[in-house]
């Protein structure tokens, strides 16, 4: 029972991990590169062409005759990187990579080309179109370690976006504003309300020096001094 548990924990942090599309037309490369991204703790998925990556990735190529992927396998799993190896029959390395990038959908995901062959002039011009990296055969897990800060990339670019969205409901700045607004009015309220007393004991008073009570003493008083 324990082996069991420690598998299905194991399978549950995998799917946690970052999930990486390997293309290789090569069997041995392709198993190669497949070993080398589960030992560095990468998901992996592995096909043998540029049309079934695009496939599995949801666009679909243009040649009839490329066979079709059932859309309800591709569309359920999310693709952080794409690893594919340059020379390739049909489609090439070179001519994913301009699929992804003018897709608008895949366009952010990150391409690595992987080739056996040191040609600058290919290097550059993958580089160009938007490679993040490229890799010589045989690739080494020193080289993989590059692949993380690719992918946290295009990680970082989209949680700002969700954060915000998220924050702005939740912002406590909006009900804040009317506290203040009625915490000064009534504050205005009060200063209001202050002044009245003060003018009725002025009128109190003047009325109180107008009655006649005040009168007859000085009536008096000129009565006693006549």
């Amino acid at each position: 029972m324990g082996m069991s548990v420690g598998m299905a924990m194991a399978a549950a942090a995998a799917e946690s991990q970052f999930h990486v599309l390997a293309v290789d037309d090569s069997l041995i490369d392709r198993k190669l590169i497949e070993r080398l991204l589960k030992t560095s703790s990468y998901q992996v998925t592995t096909v043998d062409s540029g049309s079934k990556a695009l496939q599995f990735l949801g666009l679909q190529e243009d040649d009839p005759n490329t066979p079709s992927i059932s859309p309800d396998h591709h569309q359920e799993v999310e693709v952080d990187l794409v690893i594919t190896d340059y020379c390739m029959p049909g489609m090439t390395g070179y001519d994913l990579l301009k699929k992804i990038k003018e897709s608008s959908s895949l366009r952010n995901i990150p391409v690595v080309i992987m080739s056996s062959e040191n040609v600058p002039s290919r290097i550059s011009r993958c580089l160009e179109e938007g490679a993040e990296e490229f890799f010589l055969k045989p690739v080494r897990l020193s080289d993989l370690n590059k692949l993380k800060p690719c992918m946290m990339k295009t990680k970082i670019k989209d949680q700002p976006k969700e954060e915000d969205e998220s924050d702005k409901p939740e912002s406590e700045s909006p009900p804040q504003l009317p506290q203040q607004i009625q915490q000064e009015s009534q504050q205005q309220q009060q200063q209001q309300q202050q002044p009245p007393p003060p003018s009725n004991n002025k009128r109190k008073a003047m009325e109180e020096g107008l009655s006649p009570e005040r009168t007859r003493p000085r009536y008096n008083g000129i009565a006693t001094l006549v």
